[in-house]
This record gives C-alpha cells, sequence and structure tokens, in this order.
C-alpha cells in the first residue's frame, strides 16, 4: 500500500486512495468535444469515503451541450484501481489515458486518445501541485493528465450514435476531502489553431490556521507548457467575476496572461464535502474564453484567440478570490 502511494506522489494520473478508509475522494475527469463541437461530454469516474467510513464508487456524465447530468453509483467492491499505473475499472466500464470503455445505461462505447500532452513532471515537482504534492494535509489535490490531445471512436448516448473521430480531448483529476471554499476553473483546448489549450484555476487555499489564494494557469501553444503558478512567482492582478464574465489576469517575470470568459448556462454536478459527494457545484461546457498571452520580454503578443466548448465552474464563496 505505501510502495503504491508512494509511486503516485510523482505519478498524479495514478490512484492515491490506497489504504484509505474515510473522509477521502478521488475522481478523474475526462472532456470529450467531437470534430464539430456539437457534442460535449464530461465523464468523471471515481470513488467517495465519508467521515464514517461509508464508500460507494460513481461515474458522473455531463452532457454540456443539452445540459444533462447523471451520476451513476457502485458498490465499491467494484472499483478496482491497477497498482503503479492508471487503469481503472468501475464494473464493466475502463479509463485509463489510453482509452476507455464504457458501458453505462444511457451511455455506450469505446474510444481512444493519441498525442497526450500532460503537464511538466520532475522530482522536485511532480505534476501541476509543483512542491505543494509533498505537504500531507492538503484539502484538495489536483493533476493534469493531457491538455489537448486527439480521439478516435464512437459513442452510443441514449440509442444515438456520436462520432468522436477527430475530436479534442482534456483529462485533469482531484483527490483529497473536499473541493475549496471557492474557487474558479476554466479549461478550453477548441481554439482556433489546433494544439492550443488553455487551462485556468483560482482558489482558496487552507494553510495550517489560515488560508491563502492560490492559482494555477497553464497555456499549450507551439508544443510548449507555459505555467502561471503561485510557486512560480505568478501573481493575480485581476481576478473578477459577475453574473456574465470571469476576467483573470497573471504574469510572471516573463509572461502576462489575460482572459476574458463569456459564462454560459450551467448544469449541477456532485462535488466531495469531507469525502462524500453531497455538495453541487455548476459546470458549462459551453462557454467562450478570450485569451491573450504576451511574452514581456520581447514584447510579442503570442496569443490572441478564443477557445470554444469552454469549461467553467465559479463554486463557492467566489467572493473570496475577488482582486
Amino acid at each position: 500500500m505505501i510502495n503504491n502511494r508512494l509511486h503516485a506522489l510523482w505519478h498524479p494520473e495514478c490512484y492515491h486512495g490506497w489504504g484509505r478508509k474515510k473522509r477521502f475522494f478521488e475522481g478523474w475527469y475526462y472532456k470529450l468535444v467531437s470534430e464539430n463541437q456539437e457534442h460535449a461530454l464530461a465523464i468523471i469516474p471515481g470513488i467517495a469515503m465519508d467521515e464514517n467510513g461509508e464508500k460507494q464508487a460513481f461515474i458522473q456524465v455531463l452532457d454540456g451541450k443539452s445540459l444533462k447530468a447523471t451520476y451513476h453509483k457502485f458498490d465499491v467492491e467494484e472499483f478496482k484501481p491497477t497498482p503503479k499505473k492508471h487503469a481503472l475499472k468501475i464494473k464493466m466500464n475502463f479509463f485509463s489515458k489510453e482509452k476507455l470503455v464504457l458501458d453505462l445505461p444511457n451511455l455506450k462505447g469505446e474510444l481512444f486518445f493519441k498525442n497526450l500532452t500532460p503537464w511538466s513532471n520532475s522530482f522536485f515537482s511532480p505534476g501541476i501541485m509543483g512542491p505543494f504534492s509533498f505537504i500531507p494535509f492538503m484539502e484538495c489535490y489536483h493533476g493534469i493528465l493531457s491538455m489537448d490531445h486527439d480521439i478516435k471512436g464512437i459513442l452510443l448516448l441514449d440509442r444515438k450514435k456520436i462520432s468522436f473521430e477527430k475530436g479534442k480531448g482534456y483529462m485533469e483529476k482531484d483527490w483529497g476531502h473536499s473541493f475549496p471554499e471557492g474557487y474558479i476553473w476554466m479549461q478550453s483546448n477548441n481554439f482556433s489553431k489546433k494544439g492550443i489549450s488553455l487551462k485556468a484555476s483560482v482558489a482558496k487555499i487552507p494553510w495550517l490556521k489560515n488560508s491563502f489564494i492560490g492559482h494555477i494557469a497553464g497555456v499549450l501553444i507551439n508544443n510548449k507548457l507555459i505555467e502561471f503558478t503561485t510557486y512560480n512567482n505568478t501573481r493575480i492582478i485581476t481576478c473578477k467575476v459577475n453574473k456574465n464574465n470571469v476576467l483573470i489576469e497573471m504574469e510572471n517575470t516573463r509572461y502576462r496572461l489575460l482572459i476574458n470568459a463569456e459564462r454560459e448556462k450551467a448544469t449541477y454536478l456532485a462535488a466531495p464535502i469531507s469525502g462524500f459527494m453531497n455538495g453541487r457545484i455548476e459546470e458549462s461546457m459551453s462557454s467562450k474564453i478570450h485569451t491573450i498571452l504576451l511574452d514581456k520580454k520581447t514584447k510579442q503578443t503570442l496569443l490572441n484567440d478564443t477557445g470554444l466548448s469552454a469549461g467553467i465552474e465559479v463554486a463557492g464563496n467566489y467572493k473570496l478570490l475577488i482582486k
């Protein structure tokens, strides 16, 4: 068990819950957008354990275009992760970095993923959490399995065939015991040019007896991931939220990132509180994110484009994040 958890520390895609018996959750997030962007799904498999040790496995499905969400609950014995690699079975459903197989009442089929682009990883900075990965008391940990990748395959949704051939995928995950008290999350990899992806989040992070506002963003462009994080001396200049827009401006020593996200209608999803999926958040998958990336050294505009079929969550007491 200990070896499996140590291995997962440097491999965020792997299961982290070995030996856990209560107050713990872990979930993987697969975003699927068809080539014509008429279909956008989020598939979220995971496990949840409350403070009393009651456990359940689950698969959530969000249909971002029709604004429908379904929550499929399974006995915990059906949740079968694989040590030291991401290969998860939940009953007849299977999830890995390379493919997923779905056998749900309203959703069936098999998809394959190629040309994955994970977040950078090193011994002292294993994934998007960086050095915070080593802190044992964090409320929620985060991992990026792929900022952008290609999809191949067909799904049967409510008895209707949906082709994801040449579609775009994004893959991340969370684990811990609760989502932050207040946070903003957004992502899109459907820009006008292929191979561009944006992910950004701002959240209130509990720290010992206090808290701080943490932020993580990344722009994948020209096969390079430009990172904006709390631990690489990025600072937030602006963070504003209203019912129509989210405005965020970040900068570090080399780059400046300006985001204007247009919020659209959202759908409720289950979210973890003290390990169990009793919370509620809202996610849109049809939003737009206008993104400007500036190189301060060369004074060049590296990106000035709008990401479509964007996922956006503005959750909890987000007013704590306003700046």
